[in-house]
């Protein structure tokens, strides 16, 4: 698709997210059965991520809003000038106009045939930016590209043997010690759907159940990871989203990242995952754990019923944009109620376009004036939703820098947004972590963790 107008005012191209006509395949549905043998819920909470902006302080870009205050790249600005992150670091594309600095994900985001895709290096148009923006490193001088089929890191195994790897995990776990090394081998390997098949030849095989064995024999950081690549996807969702509202205190983080990124098909499976699994209506602990607009952002992103049709209405993406100055920027006060409509039911090409729309009509991005307009969890969520519109694999590489950058490390979000992307779009993640940010996942998990679990986070990511 492309968007009339371009240049100098429009986007270019954006792909589908996921692709037309697949929207719901991701995961297939009723493919895993939920487990049992998982450990009871209780015990910690996710710590929390600072919350200083998209990306975090030192990161790509300025801290203080996503893109920095100022507008997208390109975005139209008083006197007709292109506004770029940081104010500074983008050279000007030919023509002195156009959408060129952001950084843009691969062409396909699922499987579907090769597809060649971009490494961080390459810029649009072929102009290199002159400084990194905040003064950081210049982008690698070189484009590359590299053919893919799937954007996960982790695919399934070839020559699949169940009751081999079933041995495989009992030996290791069998007897003194503990072979850490080949449990990283099988399960960093493995599909989850070849997991689950490992799970059940385990039980067939032993008569034990795999879980509480792995249980017994790991600890910590590790036994988080482990236990997680075990879950179905579904069933984590769920299992996360429970737990950070389990006890006292909520974990609003998690609720955005997972409500405000997963398609239809997946918030309706983790729906009925959440009442079958744990008893309870996610609806209604949303209600209890949440209030004010918040409460019912979350409580339209529940409901999944996001239009996901991916061509756009721009006579619609030109309403919606005016509906949404008035409702903000146009007058005294917000009404809420406009965002959260336009926000929780537009597909995401179609937010896309209605975000370009607004920049020409306001003069500013629309992220900015969510952050002039709202505050705290309601303004993330926001923020989140037109995010994920804008590039999703960015979103979640501005979460794992997030997750480890200054003192500590936020090991629940590192391992849940590894495990839960492993099979999707990690290998997007990684390209836009690397271009924003001047440094490899690998490189930032390496020096953020220790032992058997760097080893199998660094295998997942695959470094």
């Amino acid at each position: 698709m492309s968007y009339p107008g371009y240049p100098p005012t429009g986007y270019p191209p954006f792909p589908g997210y996921p692709p037309a006509g697949q929207e719901s395949s991701f995961p297939p549905s009723g493919q895993y059965p939920y487990p049992s043998g998982f450990p009871p819920m209780g015990g910690g909470a996710y710590p929390q991520v600072p919350s200083s902006g998209y990306p975090g302080a030192g990161g790509y870009p300025v801290p203080g809003g996503y893109p920095a205050p100022g507008g997208y790249p390109g975005a139209p600005q008083p006197g007709g000038a292109p506004s770029y992150p940081g104010g500074q670091g983008f050279g000007v594309p030919p023509g002195g106009a156009g959408f060129s600095g952001y950084p843009q994900p691969p062409s396909q985001s699922y499987g579907g045939g090769p597809a060649q895709v971009p490494l961080p290096g390459g810029f649009p148009g072929g102009q290199m930016p002159s400084q990194y923006p905040g003064g950081q490193p210049t982008y690698p001088s070189q484009p590359a590209t590299v053919t893919q089929g799937t954007h996960g890191t982790i695919r399934p195994a070839a020559n699949f043997d169940a009751m081999r790897d079933a041995e495989i995990l009992r030996k290791a776990m069998k007897g003194f010690g503990t072979d850490e090394q080949a449990i990283v081998d099988v399960v960093a390997n493995r599909s989850n759907d070849q997991r689950q098949k490992i799970k059940a030849a385990f039980k067939t095989s032993y008569g034990k159940d795999l879980i509480k064995d792995l249980k017994s024999e790991l600890s910590g950081n590790m036994e988080e990871l482990i236990l997680a690549l075990f879950m179905p996807p579904t069933y984590y969702d769920a299992w996360s989203l429970r737990k950070a509202m389990q006890g006292a205190g909520t974990q609003e983080r998690v609720l955005i990242e997972i409500l405000c990124t997963r398609t239809n098909q997946e918030i309706r499976e983790i729906v009925r995952c959440y009442q079958s699994e744990f008893g309870r209506d996610l609806e209604k602990d949303i209600r209890s754990d949440t209030s004010g607009h918040f409460e019912r952002l979350l409580v339209s992103m529940c409901q999944g019923n996001r239009d996901e049709n991916q061509s756009i209405n721009h006579q619609m993406a030109q309403e919606d944009a005016q509906r949404l100055y008035q409702a903000g920027e146009g007058r005294l006060g917000t009404d809420e109620s406009c965002f959260n409509m336009i926000l929780a039911t537009r597909s995401f090409p179609q937010l896309r376009a209605t975000m370009e729309a607004y920049s020409r009509m306001a003069n500013r991005d629309l992220l900015s004036s969510v952050s002039r307009e709202f505050s705290g969890y309601v303004e993330s969520g926001l923020k989140t939703i037109l995010q994920c519109a804008l590039n999703r694999p960015a979103f979640f590489a501005e979460r794992l820098y997030c997750a480890m950058k200054g003192a500590g490390t936020d090991d629940s979000t590192l391992v849940r947004i590894v495990v839960t992307r492993s099979e999707i779009d990690l290998v997007q993640i990684k390209q836009m972590f690397a271009q924003m940010y001047q440094k490899t996942l690998g490189t930032m998990i390496a020096g953020d963790t220790s032992g058997d679990y760097r080893r199998l986070l660094l295998a997942i990511v695959g470094q």
